[in-house]
């Protein structure tokens, strides 16, 4: 079996409003099977979503989170993921699944982009156990009425998600 010519890359597209311990899980299972990962922060959420962060926030978040390793970039986009992918040439898409609910309208982005851009793949992961619960929509919550979220989101996070609401 010869080597590849190239790094193998996936893209881990989302929001990522703040980033979670479960999301933080699929990036580093992802590095698996991959030799890096692209967080991809996009400008525009494709569900309606009240954010905590701006764009660049989050990008900031992501990179203090996974500094502890190189193979590992968080970038925005905007527009098509398909389009952002192509110019990156990156032909892997990894989403997470935490619960039956969310395969039905993952199933169908993956559909979607396979049409709209053939030979891209879309990899679905499960979270771990502790995680298969988590959203960053629950977290932001859970903050805001005084919860603890410590076991949920790094403690860089958690400082910013609290000091954002303290702000507000």
């Amino acid at each position: 079996m010869s080597p590849r010519a190239r790094p193998q890359l996936a893209i881990y597209p989302g929001s990522f409003d703040p980033i979670t311990r479960g999301h933080e899980d699929i990036v580093r299972r992802t590095l698996r099977f991959c030799d890096g990962v692209v967080v991809a922060v996009s400008h525009h959420a494709t569900q309606l979503k009240h954010g905590l962060f701006s764009v660049g926030e989050r990008l900031e978040l992501i990179q203090q989170v996974f500094d502890d390793d190189e193979r590992i970039e968080a970038v925005a986009f905007s527009g098509l993921l398909v389009d952002f992918a192509r110019k990156r040439e990156i032909n892997l898409i990894v989403r997470g699944l935490r619960a039956v609910s969310d395969f039905e309208y993952e199933f169908q982005m993956a559909l979607m982009n396979r049409d709209l851009q053939p030979g891209i793949e879309t990899l679905f992961l499960a979270p771990d156990a502790r995680y298969s619960f988590l959203s960053a929509s629950l977290v932001r919550e859970v903050a805001a009425l005084g919860g603890d979220i410590s076991a949920f989101v790094a403690p860089v996070v958690q400082k910013q998600i609290l000091q954002k609401l303290g702000e507000q």
